[in-house]
């Protein structure tokens, strides 16, 4: 704190909420916010007919919902500005369908297209944004949703570095080497059937160790 000019403000509100863009706007009116970075994430594992409509509107207000009415918040200003940064967190699974993850998968496909055309509208007024998508990410959340230790594992800290390096290099980027080479594999070298297929069968591991 005393190395850098950071003052923090902190504030709780439910993502899902429609009213929690009025509190970070609130929260934000006198300040000259430059970089909006929205890292957040709800899911449940498991087949979709198994969970309650309730859990998969939810999953949709936070990871589809929620960026829409931030990006919405944050974005005049920055544009009207002329320089700043947005950042979408999103994940390896917006790539490709995930049985037994198809709510949080499709949720994370809308934010990489929403991303990237959010990039081509904005890059003009001087607008940086990127949509970042990480893999598995060392969390004390993924290691209470299993004890596999997934390929390409990253430190949160290492996702943070490589996502912020990344600004201005949109509109997307793929979080570290194992991953970008995985991407690359599942995109140009199998069908689209068998990457579906394999992610079942991944997930279907990942999923029993904590049924």
């Amino acid at each position: 704190m005393s190395a850098y000019p950071i003052r923090v403000r902190a504030i709780a509100s439910d993502l899902a909420d429609p009213a929690f863009t009025d509190e970070l706007l609130l929260v934000t009116k006198d300040l000259d916010v430059g970089l909006a970075i929205y890292n957040a994430g709800a899911s449940f594992a498991g087949p979709f007919l198994d969970r309650s409509l309730v859990d998969a509107l939810r999953v949709v207000d936070v990871n589809v919902v929620g960026p829409l009415r931030f990006v919405h918040a944050l974005a005049p200003a920055l544009k009207a500005r002329g320089r700043g940064g947005l950042v979408l967190m999103s994940s390896m699974a917006g790539f490709q369908g995930a049985p037994q993850l198809a709510v949080y998968a499709a949720s994370k496909a809308f934010n990489i297209v929403f991303g990237e055309s959010l990039w081509g509208e904005l890059r003009r007024d001087g607008v940086d944004v990127l949509t970042a998508c990480a893999g598995a990410i060392r969390t004390p959340t993924y290691a209470k949703a299993t004890t596999v230790e997934a390929r390409g594992m990253l430190d949160a800290r290492v996702v943070a570095e490589l996502t912020l390096n990344a600004l201005g290099r949109g509109p997307t980027v793929v979080l570290g080497g194992v991953n970008k080479v995985a991407l690359f594999v599942l995109r140009r070298l199998m069908s689209r059937r068998a990457v579906v297929a394999m992610m079942q069968r991944n997930i279907a591991k990942t999923v029993t160790q904590h049924p």
